[in-house]
């Protein structure tokens, strides 16, 4: 089980029954959506989340967005792949969202820019998620270094780096 899910379990068992995960963002406000659909669009959540997005220069059709992809990174942390973020997203509450969307994750995932957003620009990218409707399937789960995969990934391995300078003492 990958990083994200293990963070998802334990918030969905942390806050059972503070809230229904099925139920419509709160407040689903069209200028709250639209808010999230420009941080996603502009923030490049889509250039891993959405497949095909980069090799199209951004023109997928937003029914296709944030489904999750097969591809995967690999680098010294193991192989991770982009989440489904509907179907993630769809079975949290915004709370556990809040909570999620501060948490590390594992590279190359930039978390840190989702730890440094405000409550009110984590929510809006909710609620346009949330707005976009469960589809497709969950990403391949994550792989600890040296585990084989059968699926393509792209190398983070660096090559050719620089020999660090000697001091002279």
């Amino acid at each position: 089980m990958n990083t994200t899910s293990k963070a998802l379990c334990s918030l969905v068992l942390l806050y059972a029954g503070t809230a229904s995960a099925g139920s419509a963002p709160a407040g689903g406000d069209e200028s709250r959506i639209s808010h999230g659909r420009y941080l996603i669009a502009t923030s490049g959540c889509n250039d891993c989340h959405t497949p095909g997005y980069p090799q199209a220069g951004g023109s997928v059709p937003v029914e296709q967005w944030l489904t999750g992809s097969p591809v995967g990174f690999r680098g010294e942390w193991g192989t991770t792949y982009p989440a489904n973020l509907r179907l993630s997203l769809s079975q949290l509450t915004e709370q556990q969202w809040l909570v999620l969307a501060r948490t590390p994750m594992r590279p190359p995932m930039p978390w840190f820019s989702l730890r440094d957003m405000s409550d009110a620009d984590l929510l809006s990218i909710y609620a346009f998620v949330r707005s976009l409707k469960p589809v497709g399937e969950a990403a391949p789960a994550y792989a600890p270094p040296g585990q084989a995969v059968s699926t393509p990934y792209f190398n983070f391995t660096p090559i050719n780096l620089p020999v660090a300078a000697k001091t002279v003492n």
